[in-house]
């Protein structure tokens, strides 16, 4: 794994500025105190220039914090020849920065694995031959196959009778889609079925799945930079001090006590403060199962008021289960014979079927004999009776007749025949996770003002869930694009934090003040997307992750008052001549240890 210069970078000044120290202590038992005076300055000189370079770009971006602050103190302990003094703000100033860049160093992940998913051949027809080509060599017009378990390459025109989708992908939707001829279909689907032919519609570079990638990336670079905690009270922190040695030089006439006044006023407080319980909050949130990509993340996530969810896989399981068994013949007698001949699918239905046989113990039969038709259903022989799964409309080509069963648009129906004749529907839904109503209250407890539910599903499966959960709105049949369009609205409404899980969700991960993926699988793109990533697949994770924050940021924020006060005192102690710069230096580092101890209660 390689690192950026922003988190190498403090590592070399710490060792640079410790060294410095070191060499320094022993120049002086050497009896040799100008060596030691010139170490000690060319350390200081070295992390003065290097800060320098953060201030100015900080300046042009119109940024005011505490590397300005920082760099004041170290060249006015330089400038009065109190080198000591001025390596000790640097070492703390290095520390500060490497504990905040050790806290984000994953928070620039690159895309690897999303751009890892993206195919990079397609099988094109050119008359009666397949030549497998490069997906940049896709163009308009061009007729495409895709086999079973083959990703689509571009978005095109289905040309084959029919096909089925999986468009889990792109609209988080759990159940297969089924599509006829001259439907669109989106690059970035998997095809379930038997190989279909599509004639290309767009090139790889412009298609739906390149496009999710490309708002990521866009969204990334288009998120507001969070002002660091402790940068909100430099400018007050260095007039302060800029004042108070000031006016002890006036009245005194006794420049060193400028000095002796900026030693102690050294932002070590501020600088240390922040990161120590931000990281110690990081690292609680790890032994939690959140794994938080760095301190801006966290701190953002303690000031999130709105909270918008993607549906499936996020607030439901993902994945369809039996609910109901209706039918003239025997529930269980029905379900077996059904998940029997499903043994020979991999259809989701099919999945959903031998799991809840299994989890009824119900003994299963080896099929024979089995016909699948793709998006239909499939046929077999069952201890020697017909049995036939499907849809509704295979049931009625096959005897001519409408089953029953459960209405309603956000379930899926599995109608069963036995001997031609109809035994019973089974109907499947994608059922609430268990922990969701609990979340949803959980959020509400802590305060969060809005609860907004954004889904790829069409309007009455996503009504249905955002009425169950008392969620505040609720936006259905949504893009990847829209979904970002519907974290910018919110965001007049505060700080957004967005929870999702799959690819579909990146855009919009990317794009919120904070985002969040959960779940132990298909999480590849929405963790790199994201800034916390829930490892365990509950939804408790999200309440633990923000009443977590909460308690960092408000242990920092007491750590910076504490620091800042403290340092008051001193001040005026300084001022007042009470403090030389050399008991300031050690009072200071007092401070510091009080400080830090401070910031780590964030760990428990």
């Amino acid at each position: 794994m390689s690192y950026p210069l922003r988190q190498l970078r403090p590592v070399v000044l710490i060792l640079l500025s410790t060294f410095g120290i070191v060499a320094s202590i022993a120049f002086r038992f050497a009896s040799l105190p100008a060596a030691s005076s010139y170490v000690l300055a060319g350390c200081i000189l070295v992390t003065l220039l290097s800060l320098a370079v953060d201030v100015v770009a900080g300046l042009r971006a119109g940024e005011f914090g505490l590397d300005f602050l920082a760099a004041v103190a170290m060249a006015s302990a330089l400038w009065f020849g109190e080198n000591l003094a001025g390596a000790i703000v640097a070492v703390m100033y290095a520390g500060g920065q490497f504990l905040e860049a050790y806290a984000h160093h994953r928070a620039d992940e690159g895309m690897s694995d999303l751009l890892a998913k993206i195919p990079r051949t397609a099988h094109r027809l050119r008359g009666e031959d397949i030549e497998e080509v490069s997906v940049e060599a896709i163009a308009p017009d061009d007729i495409i196959l895709v086999r079973c378990g083959d990703v689509v390459t571009a978005d095109g025109i289905l040309q084959s009778k029919n096909a089925l989708l999986n468009q889990a992908l792109l609209t988080g939707e759990a159940l297969p889609a089924r599509l006829v001829r001259g439907s669109e279909v989106m690059s970035g689907t998997v095809n379930l079925g038997d190989a279909v032919e599509i004639r290309v519609l767009r090139s790889a570079k412009d298609s739906a799945y390149a496009g999710i990638v490309n708002l990521v990336e866009a969204a990334k670079r288009s998120k507001a930079k969070l002002v660091r905690l402790a940068d909100r009270y430099a400018l007050a922190f260095l007039s302060l001090a800029l004042a108070i040695a000031a006016a002890s030089a006036i009245v005194s006439g006794d420049l060193h006590r400028v000095v002796a006044v900026l030693v102690v006023a050294t932002p070590c407080p501020l600088i240390l403060a922040v990161p120590v319980a931000l990281a110690a909050g990081t690292s609680k949130a790890a032994r939690q199962g959140i794994l938080v990509k760095g301190s801006g993340p966290l701190e953002a996530l303690a000031t999130a008021s709105v909270v918008v969810f993607d549906k499936t896989g996020t607030l439901t399981l993902g994945e369809p289960v039996v609910t109901q068994i209706d039918g003239p013949e025997d529930p269980d007698e029905v379900l077996r014979l059904a998940a029997s001949l499903d043994q020979a699918s991999a259809h989701v239905a099919a999945v959903a079927l031998l799991k809840e046989a299994r989890r009824r113990h119900l003994r299963l039969s080896r099929p024979s004999e089995v016909v699948e038709r793709p998006g239909a259903g499939i046929t077999g022989l069952v201890d020697g009776q017909r049995i036939s799964v499907g849809s509704e409309n295979y049931v009625e080509r096959q005897e001519g007749v409408a089953p029953g069963g459960s209405n309603g648009s956000t379930a899926l129906r599995a109608s069963v025949m036995i001997n031609g004749k109809v035994a019973g529907v089974i109907t499947m839904e994608d059922r609430l996770r268990s922990d969701a109503r609990a979340t949803i209250d959980g959020l509400r407890t802590l305060g969060i003002k809005r609860l907004v539910l954004a889904s790829g599903d069409e309007r009455s499966i996503a009504a249905a869930v955002a009425s169950t959960l008392s969620l505040d709105a609720v936006k259905s049949r949504l893009s990847p694009a829209d979904k970002v369009a519907v974290i910018k609205e919110e965001r007049t409404g505060g700080p957004v934090l967005m929870v999702g899980d799959g690819v579909n969700d990146a855009p919009a991960l990317a794009a919120a003040d904070v985002g969040m993926a959960i779940g132990s699988q298909n999480l590849a793109a929405a963790a790199q997307a994201a800034d916390i990533v829930l490892v365990r697949d509950s939804l408790r994770g999200i309440v633990d992750a923000i009443t977590t924050a909460r308690r960092a940021r408000n242990i920092a924020l007491q750590s910076v008052l504490a620091g800042m006060g403290l340092s008051l005192l001193a001040m005026i102690a300084a001022g007042l001549g009470y403090l030389p710069p050399v008991a300031g230096a050690m009072l200071q580092e007092v401070i510091d240890v009080a400080v830090i101890v401070n910031a780590l209660r964030a760990l428990h």
